[in-house]
């Protein structure tokens, strides 16, 4: 299994609940991929360094998970047609 890092950037218009069911959606991603969540890292609300979709602020994740080399191709494919999420960016973490 490898190990990745999807950071998830969310609309700072979510309120506190569907904010939480907007992080579960992308675990369950994560999970239905063949793909297990480890850490999950709450940076909270910053300002993005420019505006996307006339947002100038979102709320930001780290989350660690496990996988096969497909899982993060079909998170990234589920994530991508999410509403609330402004930005992502999945990385393939080094082997130490």
């Amino acid at each position: 299994m490898n190990k990745y890092e999807l950071v998830v950037i969310l609309s700072a218009k979510l309120e506190d609940d569907a904010r939480a069911a907007a992080l579960e959606k992308v675990k369950g991603y994560i999970a239905r991929y063949d793909g297990t969540v480890g850490e999950v890292d709450e940076w909270g609300k910053k300002r993005l360094a420019y505006e996307i979709a006339h947002e100038s602020e979102g709320f930001y994740y780290l989350i660690n998970f496990e996988g096969t080399p497909e899982t993060p191709i079909g998170v990234e494919s589920q994530i991508r047609i999410m509403e609330p999420v402004l930005r992502f960016l999945i990385v393939k973490k080094d082997e130490e």
